[in-house]
């Protein structure tokens, strides 16, 4: 039986349409995704649209939409998206599914009746772009530290979840398990907020309609938070045989602003119902313009539908997961991706495989991995292998990248090295050994970059199979 792995993005907030900075968590899940496929995992990946709460309510009006139709609108854009970018989701849970109600329902009643839900009135700061509350101390010129725009006060009666009650269940399950919260400076960020006394949550609201109904009471709906972390159990069918066979996930691949509400909010929703925590929180950077986040509330957001019409959804991949460390913030420049785009694509990778298939088809040389050369290639591959492995368990997706393309580098000065169209007429046998441990190296390269160039890595090894160049991979821009 295969070994099995589950991975989830966080779900979109489909309040506005999605820019760069959505592209970039589902490219690096779907990297991770298809490098466990490839070790012989059998992978849940799940996206999907959290879609209740008063930032919709706001939206649709301010699009002068009937809410439904505009959530059903929104959520497509990204279902979209996911398209564009070719990733391999198993699943897109949306939190307006039937499914997903009835498993949110399941998750309250065993909050409910393990006393952990208890009525009170609240009154704190909140975003409604976050859809979150903050404390005073919190706030960067009194406005939201995400957003920059001000906050709401609000003061009503609702219903607390005692997460309280967790606290030092979860800060000792941090401090044992050092990987749960990856990079370890958000790690450090988590338990340096642990020091204070947990603050029991606040789990209901009775200003918003736009939700799933409180089971207890019908006069508030589930706080949009609470709703949309349970979509992880919803995702592989809770509490059926998928589930039993994915839970606890293996990573939850999330932007660094919501490592709170994954950790600590989502934690002790769990250790409430008694299931594990997921075995890994991994937290990305943002994409900034000039130092910014992207957002649409900053209006500086880059639109991936247009890059990916421009460039190619590969190239775009690739500049993601190259330019910038992958849990890092990275300041997007085009300039630098066209840069990019011609030194490693045009002029790097797409230029060795068309000199080698020129050559090889010429010359009608067969692949034939079977054959071991000691020209010094073989060395080269392993020794990439080792760190290209080694980078990818520690999602460092940059070096897994930068390895491979100092193999390509490794490439082309064998070729000035041993200049083969010379051999090919004076030295056939050795000509035609070179060319192989070339085509070897370049399968190998293919096969490397798969998770992050899926249709790139198709065509090459297509054109070594047929033995033939095929059109320019990566024409110059």
């Amino acid at each position: 039986m295969k070994k099995k792995f589950f991975i989830s993005t966080a779900i979109d907030y489909p309040s506005y349409f999605p820019h760069l900075g959505h592209a970039l968590e589902k490219i690096q899940a779907d990297v991770l995704t298809r490098y466990k496929r490839s070790q012989g995992f059998e992978v849940h990946f799940s996206i999907g649209t959290d879609e209740h709460g008063l930032k919709m309510e706001k939206s649709a009006k301010k699009a002068n939409k009937d809410l439904k139709e505009f959530v059903d609108e929104m959520s497509d854009n990204f279902k979209n998206l996911s398209k564009v970018l070719n990733i391999s989701n198993n699943d897109f849970i949306r939190t307006t599914e039937k499914r997903h109600k009835n498993v949110v329902l399941k998750i309250f009643k065993k909050i409910y009746k393990n006393g952990d839900i208890y009525k009170g009135r609240y009154s704190g700061l909140y975003c409604v772009d976050c859809e979150s509350y903050y404390l005073q101390k919190d706030l960067v010129n009194n406005k939201c530290p995400i957003h920059k725009k001000g906050v709401e006060e609000i003061n009503e009666e609702t219903y607390f979840f005692r997460m309280s009650k967790y606290q030092k269940k979860i800060s000792e399950h941090i401090k044992k398990n050092k990987n749960f919260i990856t990079p370890q400076s958000r790690r450090n960020e988590i338990l340096n907020r642990l020091k204070d006394p947990l603050q029991d949550i606040s789990i209901s609201r009775k200003t918003v309609k736009w939700g799933i109904p409180l089971p207890i009471d019908n006069s508030f709906t589930l706080f949009v938070w609470i709703d949309a972390l349970i979509n992880y159990l919803t995702t592989i069918d809770y509490p059926n045989s998928r589930f039993q066979d994915f839970w606890p996930a293996d990573i939850h691949v999330i932007g660094k602003d919501i490592v709170w509400h994954h950790s600590i909010i989502w934690g002790s929703l769990l250790l409430s119902v008694g299931l594990s925590l997921p075995k890994k929180i991994f937290s990305h950077g943002f994409i900034t313009i000039e130092g910014e986040k992207m957002s649409k509330s900053l209006d500086n957001a880059v639109n991936p539908f247009e890059l990916v019409k421009k460039y190619g959804v590969d190239p775009v991949r690739y500049f993601l997961l190259r330019e910038f460390s992958s849990t890092e913030d990275g300041d997007f420049n085009i300039g630098r991706l066209e840069e990019r785009y011609n030194s490693d694509l045009a002029n790097g990778l797409g230029n060795l495989v068309s000199r080698v298939l020129t050559l090889s088809a010429k010359s009608a040389v067969i692949l034939n991995d079977s054959e071991e050369s000691d020209n010094g290639l073989s060395k080269e591959i392993k020794s990439t292998q080792e760190k290209y492995h080694q980078a990818m368990e520690e999602i460092k997706f940059n070096e897994a990248l930068e390895s491979v393309w100092q193999l390509i580098g490794v490439c082309d000065e064998y070729i000035e090295k041993n200049k083969p169209w010379e051999l090919a007429k004076n030295n056939p046998e050795k000509f035609n050994s070179i060319i192989n441990d070339l085509l070897v190296t370049i399968k190998e390269i293919a096969n490397l970059l798969e998770p992050f160039m899926p249709e790139t890595s198709e065509k090459i090894l297509k054109q070594i199979k047929e033995n033939k160049k095929g059109e320019t991979l990566f024409p110059r821009l």
